[in-house]
């Protein structure tokens, strides 16, 4: 006659333990995947929209070389490039402006702040952070207009975008800075280096493709920004290539302008002598320029990922 043993009772233990384990571990891992495909559905189905129903717009002969001049709601054709220019334009001022005094103040955070000076400057980058557009127009609304007499015009939108991306920029550089090992700093001040030369020759450059990172991120942050272009000027039709002087046009402003015109097509008008149901063509200038504008927003953030992939201080 054979006698078996009992299994110990800790395996026991350790059996049901691991079961216990792996359940958790299997429906942690299909809430994360549910969670990620319901993220997923309003995206997909905004981009679908947005695609189908501005392909032809942006397709269309003429959207990349003409304006909405002396065009309404009626008349077909026209194209984007007054918007274009205009959007382009003010952000690269806001790039020009935002950038140094980004990197500066980063570069004193990481390398020389301490004491209150720095609590400071840390707070108020804090701030801005948290600071909505509308917000910065209307500062800038108040200091440049109400205060000194000046005009509406592009200029200002900088001013305001500006506000918006020194954080972005000043938060990502801090931390690409942070990354670099001390053990270069080190090196380099062994050698009698002195610290702002390290600093310029060492430092930056090894985190250099983080920053650019930065930089494009703070960029597609401001691209698209809608409150400083409505309070701070005015929506042109026609190309306005100057910065300091009258309306001017961009993508997000051009689609505020044509949808004041959404509602009016669809009803029956004298078309050519003739009574006709007429088209309203600002539906697809609206979203031919949403197109646009998450095309070039979308094009700055793929940038962004393939330099960070090549970044020196993630290697």
């Amino acid at each position: 006659m054979t006698v078996t043993a009992p299994a110990p009772s800790g395996s026991l233990l350790g059996a049901r333990a691991g079961g216990s384990r792996q359940l958790k571990n299997l429906t942690a891992m299909v809430l994360v995947y549910l969670s990620f495909g319901v993220a997923l559905v309003p995206l997909i189905w905004l981009l679908w929209s947005v695609l189908s129903k501005g392909l032809h717009a942006v397709t269309r002969n003429g959207w990349f070389t003409h304006s909405q001049r002396n065009l309404t709601y009626r008349d077909p054709g026209g194209g984007a490039y007054h918007a274009i220019l205009g959007t382009l334009e003010q952000v690269a001022l806001c790039t020009v402006i935002a950038v140094p005094i980004s990197l500066l103040v980063a570069v004193y955070l990481v390398e020389y702040g301490s004491g209150w000076l720095a609590r400071t400057t840390t707070f108020m980058v804090d701030i801005l952070t948290g600071i909505p557009s509308i917000v910065a127009a209307l500062f800038i609304y108040a200091v440049f207009i109400n205060t000194l007499g000046d005009q509406r015009a592009g200029w200002l939108v900088s001013l305001a975008l500006v506000m918006l991306m020194i954080p972005v920029i000043v938060r990502t550089t801090e931390e690409m800075l942070k990354l670099v090992p001390n053990e270069l700093r080190e090196a380099s001040y062994a050698l009698g280096i002195p610290k702002w030369k390290t600093i310029l020759r060492v430092v930056v450059p090894t985190a250099l493709t983080g920053i650019l990172t930065g930089i494009i991120l703070g960029i597609a942050r401001v691209a698209g920004e809608t409150a400083p272009l409505l309070i701070l000027v005015g929506y042109a039709p026609g190309i306005n290539g100057n910065l300091f002087g009258g309306f001017q046009a961009s993508l997000p402003s051009m689609i505020n302008a044509e949808t004041l015109n959404l509602n009016s097509g669809g009803t029956y008008g004298l078309v050519n002598g003739k009574v006709q149901l007429i088209h309203n063509y600002a539906v697809d200038r609206v979203w031919g320029a949403a197109l646009t504008l998450i095309v070039i927003v979308m094009a700055l953030n793929l940038i962004a990922r393939l330099i960070a992939r090549f970044s020196k201080v993630e290697q």
